[in-house]
């Protein structure tokens, strides 16, 4: 069994309760801006609509998905060192999971200045099914995290 206090002591359960608590916030970022996303496609480059939904997206990635994935990086790692985990194999799924939705982070923002500049290259439909991403992907995490299947 995994030693859950390690350096970390007591402060471990607080440690644990922050990352989980910004995972939260990260996950609902990356559900929210692609939804965003799509209902910015449908409106005209450059009218009052377009602008505003700029703004929105501009403030959901610099005030939640920026901190919130660098808290859940920095948490998550000093949690990973702590136990060990980098010797456990559920641990190497999840980090290539988080590693994943880091990339997609960068997608979004890499697809929102896009629109911002008034691109609508892509569907909405596939804006759509690249919404479903971080869902998938939080409960495949949830289920190593929580069964640690191997």
């Amino acid at each position: 069994m995994t030693d859950l206090t390690g350096f970390l002591g007591n402060a471990y359960p607080w440690v644990l309760a922050a990352h989980v608590t910004f995972v939260i916030y990260w996950i609902a970022g990356l559900l929210l801006l692609p939804r965003f996303y799509v209902y910015h496609h449908e409106t005209t480059a450059g009218s009052a609509e377009d602008r505003a939904w700029i703004e929105r997206e501009r403030r959901t990635r610099n005030i939640i998905l920026g901190p919130a994935m660098f808290v859940v990086w920095a948490l998550g790692l000093l949690l990973a060192f702590n136990i060990g985990a980098f010797e456990e194999g559920w641990f190497h799924a999840k980090l290539a999971l988080v590693i994943a939705l880091s990339g997609y982070q960068g997608w979004l923002g890499v697809y929102g200045k896009r629109l911002a500049s008034g691109k609508r290259s892509g569907s909405n439909r596939t804006l759509r099914i690249m919404n479903e991403i971080p869902g998938v992907a939080a409960a495949v995490i949830v289920v190593l995290v929580i069964v640690r299947p191997f």
